[in-house]
C-alpha cells in the first residue's frame, strides 16, 4: 500500500513547476536519498515524472498524469455513481470518457458489498430528460477554446441555411436537452447551439478582452430591459416551477425584466403554456403572444 507521504507528493508534483529532490526532502523533512527512493517507487508505479539535468534541473510530471486515487466513504461513492448516472442523459458531456472510465474501472475496485448496492439503487432510480442528438463531440474543444482565449471557426445550421462562422467563445451552458455557447461574434455577443454546429477548428488566434461565461451571465442579468408581468392558472404555476425561465412565480404571478429584443422568445415559449398563462404587462408582448396565436389559427381554417 502507498504510504501518505508519497501520496503526498503525488499531489504535490505539478506540470507547471519543477522541485528539486532537495526542495522534497525539506518540504517533508526526510533526506534527499529518502525522497529519490520515494520518486524510483513513484515511476515503477507509472506515475510520468520526468528529470530535466543540468544547474537548474528537477522533476516534473506530464500534464496528463494519472492524478492520485479517490478516497471516499460508502455513501460519497453511491453519490458519485448517481451522479454519473444523471449525466449519462446529458449529450457530448466534455470530458465524457470519465464516465466511462468511473462506471467501469473504478466501481470494479469498490467491495462487493457496495457494487451490489450501487446496482441495486439503479434499479430503483431514472433521471427523465430528452437530449438532443449530437454529430460531434465538440464540447470538451469548445470548452479549451473558451479558457485559452482562443477564436474557433464552424459550419453553422442557421434558418437559411449553412454559414462559416468565425467567433470567440465564452464558454457553453446545457439547458433544457442542448449545449449553448455564447461567443463574440465582431462587437456582439451571440448565442450558438453547439448540436448546429459542423468541422469545428480551434485557432491560434486569442483575444485576453473575451469575458468568462460567469461574467458574462451576471451582465445579462443586469441588462437594461422592461418589466413584464404574468398571470397564471394555478396548474400553470405547478408547470413553470419547473421551467428555468419562469420558475420564480409567486402567487401565481411572474415578475421580471426582459429585453425588447428578447420579446419574440418570451412570447414563443409563452404559448406553450396555452390558457395557464396571460401576459398582464407590457402590451408589446400582448400584441406578440396575440398575433402568433393568430397564426397558429389561421393554420386550421377551412379555406
Amino acid at each position: 500500500m502507498m504510504n501518505q507521504r508519497r501520496l503526498a507528493i503525488m499531489r504535490l508534483m505539478d506540470s507547471r513547476h519543477k522541485f528539486t529532490a532537495r526542495e522534497l526532502a525539506e518540504r517533508f523533512e526526510v533526506s534527499v536519498r529518502t525522497i529519490q527512493r520515494d520518486l524510483d517507487a513513484l515511476q515503477a508505479m507509472g506515475f510520468p515524472l520526468y528529470t530535466e539535468v543540468g544547474v537548474n534541473g528537477g522533476y516534473r510530471v506530464l500534464p496528463n498524469r494519472i492524478l492520485p486515487p479517490l478516497q471516499l466513504t460508502q455513501q460519497e461513492a453511491m453519490g458519485l455513481f448517481m451522479m454519473l448516472e444523471y449525466l449519462e442523459q446529458v449529450p457530448d458531456f466534455p470530458y465524457g470518457m470519465i464516465r466511462e472510465h468511473l462506471a467501469e474501472q473504478y466501481y470494479s475496485t469498490l467491495p462487493a458489498d457496495v457494487q451490489e448496492r450501487i446496482a441495486g439503487m439503479r434499479e430503483h432510480i431514472a433521471f427523465m430528460q430528452h437530449p438532443s442528438e449530437h454529430r460531434e463531440s465538440l464540447t470538451s474543444d469548445l470548452l479549451t477554446a473558451a479558457v485559452e482565449k482562443r477564436a474557433v471557426s464552424f459550419m453553422y445550421q442557421a434558418r437559411n441555411g449553412l454559414k462559416k462562422v468565425k467567433v470567440h467563445p465564452l464558454g457553453i451552458y446545457y439547458e433544457q436537452g442542448y449545449w449553448y455557447m455564447p461567443a463574440r461574434n465582431k462587437d456582439r455577443v451571440l448565442l450558438y447551439r453547439v448540436d448546429r454546429m459542423q468541422q469545428v477548428m480551434v485557432l491560434d488566434q486569442t483575444d485576453e478582452s473575451v469575458p468568462t461565461l460567469k461574467a458574462w451571465l451576471k451582465q445579462a442579468e443586469d441588462r437594461e430591459g422592461e418589466e413584464v408581468v404574468l398571470h397564471f392558472t394555478e396548474f400553470g404555476a405547478r408547470i413553470a416551477a419547473s421551467d428555468a425561465l419562469f420558475k420564480m412565480v409567486s402567487y401565481q404571478e411572474w415578475r421580471g425584466i426582459v429585453p425588447r429584443s428578447e420579446f419574440s422568445f418570451t412570447a414563443r415559449r409563452l404559448l406553450s403554456y396555452g390558457p395557464e398563462v396571460k401576459v398582464i404587462y407590457p402590451p408589446e408582448l400582448q400584441e406578440q403572444v396575440r398575433v402568433m396565436l393568430e397564426q397558429s389559427l389561421a393554420q386550421y381554417k377551412d379555406e
